[in-house]
């Protein structure tokens, strides 16, 4: 079916989750969360997937959960709070490259909430190999020179960057090489945020996701080349 935006009573429905967040409560709900959520979002998946082939053709966009769609259960192993409140009150988007895991590949990432709607692109978090992948990577000066000058240019346009997690050079690294912060980061993804309310307008939201992400697209490209770097 084609993509026709998101009704006005997804935030509203949103806010009744956080209200209600208990696995009984939502079961009663279920019919709602397909029609109001699921099923549109399959449907956004397809059309945004076929407008970020242009941007980059290999990208997946599979509109089924554990794919492009994440599960409206939190995941109690990875999340202390799924025990109290186990429904999630904010939908994520992944469209990622390659065959690698959809979370440690570059992929281009969005979700909404009741108070924001959160679009970036990059890998949001290096489990140990992609770290090590990364942190080899970029004792190549060429590398790091080349992702300083995408971070500049997407800040020099409004974009973000998630800011380091260390305070601490890691090893191999010093403070007489160049943009020797960038040994800093356990991720690297550039991000905007909007009000949640422009998933309600479906043209608009599709041609403002686009545009954000050909903006970063160069970012996701670079990520996407160190992260294969060590399997050529």
């Amino acid at each position: 079916m084609e993509f026709k935006g998101f009704s006005k009573e997804v935030i509203p429905f949103l806010k009744e989750i956080r209200d209600n967040n208990n696995k009984e409560w939502f079961l009663t709900q279920k019919s709602r969360y397909e029609n109001l959520i699921l099923n549109p979002s399959r449907d956004f998946v397809v059309e945004m997937g076929e407008h970020l082939m242009a941007i980059e053709p290999s990208i997946n966009a599979i509109p089924k959960i554990n794919a492009s769609l994440f599960r409206i259960y939190k995941d109690i192993r990875r999340n202390k709070t799924a025990l109290s409140d186990p429904i999630k009150t904010r939908v994520g988007y992944i469209f990622w490259q390659g065959r690698g895991k959809r979370l440690q590949s570059s992929s281009f990432y969005l979700h909404y909430g009741i108070d924001e709607l959160f679009v970036s692109v990059g890998i949001r978090w290096f489990e140990k190999e992609l770290l090590d992948t990364y942190r080899a990577y970029i004792k190549d000066e060429a590398h790091r020179e080349k992702l300083a000058s995408i971070i500049q240019e997407l800040e020099n346009k409004g974009y973000k960057v998630l800011e380091a997690s260390m305070k601490r050079y890691p090893k191999g690294f010093t403070k007489e090489m160049s943009h020797v912060e960038l040994s800093l980061y356990k991720e690297m993804a550039a991000y905007k945020k909007y009000d949640s309310h422009l998933i309600e307008e479906d043209e608009k939201l599709i041609e403002t996701l686009y545009k954000d992400y050909e903006a970063m697209a160069e970012l996701q490209k670079w990520v996407y080349e160190m992260s294969i770097s060590g399997k050529k």
